[in-house]
């Protein structure tokens, strides 16, 4: 995160002293990143952070996967992914690579009866369905339709829902979150032409601070295994902190799109980046306007990269029978654009209503068994006119 954030008590200087008024103190932890170069935050914590009881089981969550080197492109019905009650058993992943897990959720379930962790990888939580609050032990964000939620490695939290109608596009990150570098400055403040500002951040609130001993379960996730801990003390006692590394959420339905009189090439939609992919949002927009534009994107060759579309909402012109939760990956070594009479359809058209998320990852990702049980098992052939 580029920006300085904090909440809480938490002394003036860092490493000293800092009792609570019963004379017992209050335990500092740096929540870092990258060593102790990259972003981090400063947490105080009522009781130490260390205290493991007992380590209850570990098991492997691996994905398993059904194709290795994948060159087909695939169209899945994400919404045939089956509701669950517990949240991390609804979560099915269905593309893979060494930089990232991406995949769906439909949990029907708030996550309270434990606490999570993954210490691999950062996560992107996408909500297409649902609205909740999500809990960390830095503070509350809620959030709903629309709203991507960033979660730090390392990061313990919960997740409680409104409803049981939830449908959540998720996407696992061994490399940091960041905003793109080309939208802010040399000092990290957003600039003027980037398609959202710092006052579009949803930014942690409400710090729940529980003095509690007894026994808390913290599923931790690690190197392809889940770990069942007990620890001793409440995960959630944090009386304040400060710094840079915290959750934080941004809604999609504030990112303003950059337009111009021809077609804009992908990257003008980039909302998130990483060392091993991008994220972008396709929002309602209008068209260009050039008095002979092609409002449907070009064909384009996948030299360098695998492309993933999740289909949110609203009209999805340059695909045909594509429904919400849908999902397209375009695997590179071959080219790819609208299909038949896409580009024809969008001759003249002023503005679209599509609401969508892309990944596009530098390296090839291979699919699970979970992603083929919903694959369409068509789409590369959609193409032959």
């Amino acid at each position: 995160m580029p920006i300085y954030h904090k909440l809480g008590k938490f002394p003036q200087k860092r490493h000293v002293v800092f009792q609570q008024e019963n004379g017992r103190h209050y335990y500092e932890q740096l929540f870092g990143t990258e060593g102790f170069s990259g972003m981090s935050s400063l947490l105080y914590h009522v009781a130490r952070p260390t205290q493991v009881k007992e380590i209850v089981r570990s098991y492997s969550v691996a994905p398993e996967i059904a194709i290795d080197k994948n060159i087909k492109a695939l169209l899945l019905k994400g919404f045939q992914v089956p509701t669950t009650d517990d949240f991390l058993e609804s979560r099915k992943t269905l593309l893979v690579n060494s930089d990232c897990a991406i995949g769906l959720a439909a949990p029907k379930k708030s996550l309270t009866s434990y606490f999570y962790k993954n210490a691999d990888a950062d996560e992107m939580l996408f909500v297409h369905k649902g609205s909740g609050v999500l809990r960390t032990f830095m503070g509350n964000i809620p959030f709903e339709y629309g709203d991507y939620l960033i979660i730090p490695r390392g990061m313990i939290w919960q997740i409680t829902f409104n409803t049981e109608d939830n449908r959540l596009l998720f996407c696992e990150s061994t490399t940091p979150y960041y905003t793109p570098l080309r939208y802010k400055n040399s000092q990290g403040q957003l600039l003027e032409h980037s398609p959202f500002c710092e006052r579009d951040y949803k930014l942690p609130e409400t710090l729940e601070t529980h003095d509690q001993k007894g026994e808390f379960l913290i599923k931790i996730k690690k190197e392809g295994m889940m770990h069942e801990i007990v620890f001793a003390t409440h995960p959630f006692d944090v009386v304040g902190w400060d710094g840079y590394n915290y959750p934080w959420g941004f809604s999609i339905h504030n990112f303003e799109p950059i337009t111009g009189r021809v077609h804009q090439p992908p990257p003008v939609h980039q909302t998130f980046e990483t060392a091993g992919f991008v994220v972008c949002s396709f929002c309602p927009r209008l068209y260009d306007y050039h008095p002979q534009a092609v409002p449907a994107p070009y064909n384009h060759s996948n030299i360098d990269s695998d492309e993933v579309l999740y289909y949110v909402d609203g009209d999805f012109m340059s695909r045909n029978n594509i429904e919400q939760g849908h999902i397209t990956l375009h695997p590179k070594g071959i080219p790819h654009g609208p299909a038949p009479g896409a580009m024809e359809r969008s001759i003249g058209q002023k503005e679209t209503a599509e609401l969508a998320v892309m990944i596009d990852t530098f390296k090839p990702l291979k699919v699970t068994k979970e992603a083929m049980a919903i694959d369409d098992g068509k789409y590369y052939k959609s193409w032959v006119e």
